[in-house]
């Protein structure tokens, strides 16, 4: 029995081995094959027998854009220098002086602009947020960062007294009393 069971599973194996090999092959039908097609690059490129030649010019002199030589300075009608010696002239040198003038800082304006100072605070955030609410509300608020802390300003004005009155409408708004100074604008 058992050399009938192990032929059967011998051709069996056979069997599906030759299904699993031929079959498919049997059954794709004609099968195409593409080769690509491959350009031989040459070694060594051919080289045309004329050589491309180019001239080189010699550059013009253009002698009428230059300054005659040697190259003179004078100074009121007189020789001081040479360019092409670097020495002095045997004439004497002419002294020229150089004043200093000192400009006084003139402000024929000194009233003409005021500020108010509203307050000093550490916190910068808060000097910001303070002046985005001012100038929503109207004011020309700034923020000017000091060393440790942040001054609110308001103003410049030319009207001393429309920010006298700003003064009260900001003590009522922020509770600080500010104080109405000089605008000095080299140093606000």
């Amino acid at each position: 029995m058992a050399s009938q069971f192990q032929s059967r599973l011998v051709g069996t194996i056979v069997l599906v081995a030759i299904g699993v090999i031929i079959l498919p092959d049997l059954l794709d039908g004609e099968k195409s094959h593409y080769k690509e097609e491959f350009a031989s690059i040459p070694l060594k490129p051919e080289v045309s027998s004329q050589v491309e030649t180019f001239v080189v010019l010699e550059p013009e002199e253009d002698s009428a854009a230059l300054p005659p030589s040697p190259v003179e300075a004078q100074v009121a009608g007189e020789e001081v220098q040479t360019a092409e010696t670097g020495q002095d002239s045997p004439e004497a040198k002419p002294e020229v002086e150089t004043q200093v003038i000192e400009v006084v800082e003139r402000n024929d304006y000194k009233d003409s602009a005021w500020i108010i100072q509203l307050m000093a605070l550490k916190n910068e955030d808060n000097a910001h947020a303070l002046v985005k609410d001012l100038q929503k509300r109207g004011y020309q608020a700034h923020a000017k960062q000091e060393t440790n802390f942040t001054r609110v300003i308001i103003g410049p004005d030319v009207s001393k007294t429309k920010l006298e009155q700003q003064l009260l409408e900001l003590e009522k708004i922020t509770g600080s009393r500010g104080q109405l100074l000089k605008f000095k604008p080299l140093n606000p």
